[in-house]
């Protein structure tokens, strides 16, 4: 009962705020929002709000219309509820993934997972052909965080494996999705194609490299045992964030010979060492 009796006094107190204090929350929660970005006028730009009218929005001086509302909410990918509470707790309730059954265990590592960890940005994967044994497989992913920081993965199946399989090549066959956690010495991902039609398990750690921009791990595919190979080395190379780097590799994706892997990439693979 004491339970409910708070519950309704919170639901009091948010019933009773005054649009200052709206404007503030508001604001808050954009400045949070924000930090992600490197400059206020870029995301200003990418937004088609007026920098000042937005610095207005961040100082609670002003509020912006419901179309344009609508328009910063779709961006960050939150809802409205940014008006009420502030934005870390805003929508954790509605992920699967860490919300109140699952967030001191799956959730934790899905929280902690910073840029420092692992940048948002494009990334280069190479690793062998689940498929094609002989052949490996080179592919682009790009790496971005929701306003809440959680850290998201999205790419394509390359069109070379999709008809080796006799799968259709849309992009929207082609896509994959996941979600980004981390551990105590690496990265985790969960990857999916669209209505869960394969499932596979990534892990990756941070190796040495001159840029510091190198991972190496493994990636497990969810399949019955069949005496195919299931589990693969796998070396993701960050690109970083600009879309020049990415479409060079993007354009060249797809299965490659051991001849054509770029040498770090053939090392870091040992690929005449088992995998163990």
């Amino acid at each position: 009962m004491a339970a409910i009796a708070t519950a309704r006094d919170d639901n009091r107190a948010r019933q009773s705020r005054s649009p200052a204090e709206l404007r503030d929350m508001f604001g808050a929660n954009l400045r949070h929002l924000a930090q992600q970005y490197p400059s206020i006028s870029e995301l200003s730009r990418r937004l088609g709000i007026n920098r000042t009218q937005f610095n207005r929005y961040m100082s609670g001086e002003s509020f912006p219309r419901p179309d344009v509302l609508d328009r910063i909410c779709c961006f960050f990918d939150v809802d409205a509820r940014i008006l009420l509470e502030p934005v870390d707790t805003v929508g954790k309730q509605d992920k699967i993934l860490h919300g109140a059954f699952l967030n001191d265990f799956l959730g934790h590592g899905i929280e902690q997972l910073s840029e420092q960890i692992f940048p948002s940005g494009y990334y280069r994967f190479t690793r062998r052909s689940f498929i094609n044994g002989d052949s490996f497989v080179v592919g682009l992913v790009r790496v971005s965080r929701d306003g809440g920081g959680v850290a998201y993965i999205k790419g394509f199946e390359a069109k070379d494996a999709m008809r080796f399989q006799g799968l259709p090549e849309d992009p929207a066959s082609r896509e994959f999705r996941g979600v980004l956690s981390c551990h105590e010495d690496g990265v985790a991902f969960l990857i999916s194609r669209r209505r869960a039609m394969t499932f596979s398990f990534n892990y990756l750690a941070r190796v040495a490299s001159l840029e510091n921009n190198f991972w190496v791990g493994y990636v497990a595919r969810t399949v019955r045992e069949s005496g195919d190979e299931r589990v693969t080395r796998m070396v993701y190379e960050y690109l970083g964030r600009d879309m020049g780097p990415a479409l060079a590799v993007a354009r060249n994706a797809g299965f490659v010979s051991e001849e054509d892997l770029l040498p770090y990439h053939r090392r870091l693979l040992r690929i005449n060492e088992p995998f163990s």
